[in-house]
């Protein structure tokens, strides 16, 4: 349970796709480099194209690319992502931007555990997800570091009934005095 307050805490904002880092030094593209479906939904940029910054425009690319391989019900979910992220003030859309890099940051191990805890809490009932996030915002700043501490310790140790680092069995966790 405590371990999901990480993914809550990171990603319960729902950083849209569009946010994506580059993984390297972006190079310009040309118009003529685009597919005419990404023609298509660039249209607006055409003009200006040229003028755009090497990373604005690869972010375009990638973005309309995205867009041209999504199913009707993942165009409807990305729009209205698009739609809350827009309605957020400056302020907190830099502060998941700053997020999302921290995320980025991460071990590749790390953030797929990450990714599977916010799986699992989307799975949750919306109460649950609702009295989570409550716990979540009672909780004092060192509570909060207490909890993601534990929460990275019982992911580096797995999952109870998996094999531990010895190949046995993992028993459940004991909550009574040590």
């Amino acid at each position: 349970m405590r371990a999901l307050l990480l993914a809550v805490a990171l990603l319960v904002a729902g950083i849209p796709a569009f946010a994506q880092e580059p993984s390297g030094p972006a190079v310009p593209r040309s118009w003529q480099s685009l597919s005419p479906q990404q023609q298509q939904l660039l249209h607006n940029f055409q003009g200006n194209w040229d003028g755009l910054p090497a990373d604005k425009q690869q972010a375009l690319a990638r973005g309309s690319d995205r867009w041209i391989h999504m199913t009707p019900d993942e165009r409807s979910g990305a729009q209205e992502r698009f739609k809350t992220w827009r309605a957020l003030p400056p302020e907190q859309r830099q502060q998941l931007r700053d997020r999302w890099r921290q995320f980025k940051a991460l071990p590749p191990e790390r953030q797929q555990q990450i990714r599977q805890q916010f799986n699992t809490f989307r799975q949750m009932s919306p109460e649950r997800q609702q009295a989570l996030r409550n716990q979540w915002r009672n909780m004092s700043p060192e509570q909060r570091r207490g909890a993601l501490q534990r929460s990275e310790g019982a992911m580096q140790r797995g999952p109870v009934g998996h094999p531990g680092p010895h190949g046995a069995p993992r028993p459940p966790p004991r909550h009574g005095p040590r």
